[in-house]
């Protein structure tokens, strides 16, 4: 299939996922789509990063009619409890307390979306992460260096939360930090993307 002359969207207005996307070194803009991103009524995890990577690409589909529109969400588990940004130092210190001594997984809704058919591919990647045995002591002196207050688990593994884990599991470690560029770029080739 030749080159696709469609323009690439990033629905979403994550700094993370936008310097992430920066690694392919191709050209896009990004878009930051409005929706509830509350679970449904026994909505399964990975049910809710699927659907939620649909819904962020399809609302910004409306602003552009012939684009490839990337969504991506991400849902952290624990024990089936969801933990979403902590937004608050206290939060963030919640979480962390729970998951220390224990394995937290982490769930990256993606899509791809063509706007001009309304064609999608959508998958969701799996990612463990263990934590080791935290003291307060050191969540505390974490989140003051750190500041995750907008990360889904209270740490950004790609700066000092690496120092918070036991191991880490998984086929993509870009899928932790929100955009699985494995499985992208193997979306984006189908649309005749050349990567690299």
């Amino acid at each position: 299939m030749p080159a696709t002359a469609q323009q690439l969207i990033l629905a979403s207005g994550s700094i993370y996922r936008r310097r992430l996307l920066e690694r392919l070194q191709i050209p896009f803009s990004w878009c930051a789509p409005d929706i509830s991103e509350l679970r449904q009524s026994d909505e399964p995890p990975h049910l809710m990063a699927e659907r939620l990577s649909l819904s962020k690409a399809t609302t910004c589909s409306n602003q552009y009619s012939d684009a490839l529109i990337i969504g991506s969400d991400q849902v952290a588990v624990l024990n089936d409890q969801i933990l979403g940004k902590p937004k608050t130092a206290e939060k963030a210190f919640e979480q962390l307390s729970l998951c220390s001594e224990k394995t937290v997984q982490f769930l990256t809704g993606l899509c791809l979306l063509d706007s001009a058919t309304g064609k999608h591919q959508s998958t969701v990647i799996p990612f463990h992460v263990t934590f080791r045995q935290l003291s307060s002591d050191e969540i505390t002196r974490y989140i003051e260096k750190d500041q995750p207050l907008d990360c889904a688990g209270s740490f950004k593994w790609e700066s000092l939360g690496i120092s918070l884990f036991e191991s880490l599991s998984g086929d993509d470690p870009t899928a932790l930090e929100g955009l699985p560029l494995i499985t992208l770029s193997k979306m984006l080739r189908i649309y005749g993307l050349q990567l690299p």
